[in-house]
């Protein structure tokens, strides 16, 4: 059983950074795919970023692509995501994931572990 631990979120105003960082315990962190998801009020839970074992291989939705950098160190059990040039539009809960494999990364019914997720708001 795999646990995971977001942290980093906050408050910050349009323009600045953030970065969030998700513990991973309880499984052999690399041999896991990572992935970053968020989730605004009433809306569906989308993709961010995606990572591969190695961390050789990144994904990013295209409303984060040049914004967004998502990264793994293996020896902390750690996946992190910096943030830069927030918008307002970014403000969301923000989880990570973790599966085995890493085909149709970008759907959440392929992860079988999940953070309890990490508050993002961002000011205008």
């Amino acid at each position: 059983q795999v646990q995971l631990v977001e942290s980093g979120g906050g408050l910050v105003q349009a323009g600045g950074s953030l970065r969030l960082s998700c513990a991973a315990s309880g499984g052999t962190f690399s041999s896991y795919s990572m992935a970053w998801f968020r989730q605004a009020p009433g809306k569906e839970r989308d993709f961010v970023a995606h990572i591969m074992w190695t961390g050789g291989i990144t994904r990013y939705a295209d409303s984060v692509k040049g914004r967004f950098t998502i990264s793994r160190d293996n020896a902390k059990n750690t996946v992190y995501l910096q943030m830069n040039s927030l918008k307002p539009e970014d403000t969301a809960v923000y989880y990570c994931a973790a599966n085995y494999g890493s085909s149709r990364y970008w759907e959440t019914s392929q992860y079988a572990y999940w953070g309890q997720g990490t508050q993002v708001t961002v000011s205008s």
